[in-house]
């Protein structure tokens, strides 16, 4: 029987082709992460810039003078918070002192799905301001939880919470007038504000029961 061998210019071709493929790789590669990493601190400061644009819309301005992303606490999954996941509370401080924390909850039993909340509480237990950051509510009926969609332009639905104290409020009046609480709803669409409600209250009695350590020194 004979063999026939590989011919050497034959190997040496597959070689060179190896050889040029991996330098292919190495180089493409190396272009996509100095790209990456080039790219990266506008990435990054274009989400800082939308998370505070966010936050800015529960904190009234001139309520602190720390840099809020910096400043930042850790939340376990929490039940009183509808969290699985744990997140991130922010601290406004104003002149070193605690003036506001802004932290994230979720209404888990909205109409049509969780319902997410960004939520800031002043050092005092009182509610500075809430938004809905993210919903799946029936469109033209539930969505009017979110200002820019509400038809009251004057006072939007979501702004029934500013100023209220839900650690010395009783609870029956955090519900909607129609189950004889001290909420505003709209006829036929009552389930997602009374998930709204509840979400709201629990995440601040949340905060009143561990205030010492959400508002501590960073």
């Amino acid at each position: 029987m004979t063999h026939t061998a590989t011919p050497p210019t034959a190997t040496k071709m597959a070689l060179r082709t190896a050889v040029i493929l991996f330098l292919f790789v190495v180089i493409f590669t190396g272009l996509l992460s100095g790209a990456y990493l080039w790219t990266l601190p506008t990435i990054e400061a274009a989400a800082a810039g939308e998370k505070m644009k966010l936050i800015n819309e529960v904190l009234p301005p001139g309520s602190y003078d720390n840099d809020l992303l910096k400043d930042t606490v850790s939340i376990a999954p929490t039940v009183a918070l509808g969290q699985d996941e744990a997140s991130t509370a922010y601290r406004a401080r104003k002149n070193g002192k605690a003036s506001a924390l802004v932290l994230e909850a979720v209404a888990p039993d909205g109409y049509a799905g969780k319902i997410r909340l960004l939520i800031a509480l002043g050092a005092d237990g009182a509610l500075l301001g809430v938004r809905v950051t993210q919903h799946k509510e029936t469109p033209g009926l539930g969505d009017y939880i979110e200002p820019r969609k509400d038809k009251n332009k004057d006072r939007p639905w979501i702004t029934q919470f500013d100023g209220l104290t839900p650690a010395t409020a009783e609870e029956r009046a955090w519900k909607v007038k129609k189950d004889g609480g001290n909420f505003d709803s709209v006829a036929g669409a009552t389930v997602t504000p009374r998930a709204v409600i509840k979400a709201v209250r629990k995440a601040a009695l949340y905060v009143a029961e561990n205030r010492a350590q959400l508002f501590a020194p960073q």
